[in-house]
Formats: structure tokens, sequence, C-alpha cells
């Protein structure tokens, strides 16, 4: 699913160029933003994986339809909080949007407690540590092999 959000990209709203122009290269307060970002069945306009957030720029086609909230009820569950701005928002105070998206990021989880590194499987366990392990008793039956044992 890269050409829909690639076309989204090369195709943006001037809203959508005006707010990532701030967003883009970690220009707000060093977070990394991505655009047109695939998420299930849908493609979010901005993400910051590491604040867990989505923002939303709607057009006069959205008036909080039901598509909009099946979507935003779905990215929820996928952990993500949405925050939604019109575009005339962007366009005529867009200082007030980005101090709105500091704000919602500076009160989410850190991104510690959000991704929390992956459980590894005990020493031992699955293909590899049984090969280390049938490795390292071999290399010991080898070193101590003509070694006279009381």
């Amino acid at each position: 699913m890269t050409t829909r959000p690639r076309q989204l990209r090369r195709n943006a709203t001037d809203a959508e160029n005006r707010l990532w122009y701030v967003l883009r290269n970690r220009g707000l307060g060093g977070h990394k933003f991505v655009r047109q970002m695939a998420i299930g069945p849908f493609i979010a306009d901005f993400v910051c994986r590491e604040a867990g957030l989505i923002v939303e720029l709607d057009g006069g086609q959205h008036g909080e339809n039901a598509e909009d909230i099946r979507r935003t009820t779905y990215l929820n569950a996928e952990g993500y909080s949405v925050l939604r701005f019109w575009n005339n928002e962007v366009m005529d105070n867009r200082d007030g949007v980005l101090e709105a998206i500091s704000r919602t990021i500076a009160a989410a989880p850190s991104p510690d407690l959000r991704f929390a590194p992956a459980t590894l499987s005990p020493t031992g366990r699955g293909i590899r540590g049984a090969r280390a392990a049938a490795g390292a008793e071999a290399a010991l039956q080898a070193s101590t092999e003509g070694v006279a044992r009381p």
C-alpha cells in the first residue's frame, strides 16, 4: 500500500503543505513525524509514532461523518490518539495548531512505556539456543578428551 500514500503526498493540500513545513525534519520539538502513513485500511495524514499521535486535517467534505468516526475508532484501537483540525485552522492559525499538537505530545506516555522492548526467549530455547547449547557441549567434551578425571 505504498502507491496511494505516495499519490497523496504528491497531491497534498495547501494546509497539509503548510503544516508539513514545520513537522518535517523533527521541526516540532524534535519529534519525528511521517506523512500519509498507512495504518490498517486507512492512511493517516501525519503520524508521530513515538507519541502515538495522528494528526488529521479535514476539508469541507468532513463533518464528523460516520466514516470519520469509524476511522478514529479503529486508530484509537491501534493505540493512537487522533487530533483533527480543519484545513482553515491550519491556514489561519498554524501556530495555535502547532501548540495543540505540542501539548498533546507532552501529555503522551513516555516512548519507553509505549514501546517496551520485546522479551527475548531464554537461553537454550528456540533453534538458535539449542544449537548454541549443543555447540558448547561439544566444545566442552572435545576440550576434556584425553584429560584424566579423578
